[in-house]
């Protein structure tokens, strides 16, 4: 179908959009603060459930990434709208941001947890207490991976947030159909 026929994302595309979008608010907001100060002093992290459910929503937003990319390459074509060149332009960067971001922390936690020697803990009680090839890899050493996961976790929150602003801007003040084609379809009787 052409752009003009398809004025939405399809079914699948939104449902992966809002899967994600939801993981990683609530990641961010259960994001544990002084974890590495924690794990020095001992603290299992499987005794924490923020922790446990902030590293499984990380992993899940890992493999939602994934699968939105595969899906990117065969989905039908994305919804392309009318605005200014400026506004095509802010809008692949902040999505070029929102995906590198999104493959980036969880390679940044595993970095973090795997150099500090820190257990990954999930739901469901499973545990990966070594991680010998990502502990041993040359990134290791490289950085405080805590740290850089920190401030990767509050950009992606800045840029969604820009990213959601642009939205209803579109919606409210241009009155376009951007923010709609993202949206669940709703039934009209």
């Amino acid at each position: 179908m052409n752009q003009a026929t398809k004025p939405r994302y399809d079914a699948l595309s939104r449902a992966f959009h809002w899967l994600t979008a939801i993981a990683v608010t609530v990641a961010f907001i259960l994001g544990p603060g002084g974890f590495g100060r924690m794990m020095h002093q001992g603290v299992d992290p499987a005794t924490h459930s923020d922790i446990v459910w902030h590293e499984s929503l990380g992993l899940l937003v890992f493999s939602l990434t994934v699968l939105r990319l595969v899906w990117v390459a065969f989905r039908p074509a994305a919804p392309r709208f009318a605005m200014a060149g400026w506004m095509h332009i802010a809008s692949k960067l902040a999505h070029g941001a929102l995906w590198a971001l999104l493959l980036a922390l969880p390679m940044t936690a595993l970095l973090a947890l795997a150099s500090e020697g820190h257990p990954l803990t999930l739901l469901g009680g499973l545990r990966l207490d070594q991680m010998p090839l990502i502990a041993n890899s040359a990134l290791a050493p490289l950085a405080d991976w805590g740290d850089v996961h920190g401030l990767l976790g509050d950009a992606i929150m800045w840029i969604a947030g820009a990213h959601a602003a642009a939205a209803i801007f579109h919606h409210v003040v241009l009155k376009d159909r951007v923010l709609a084609a993202m949206l669940p379809q709703v039934e009209r009787r």
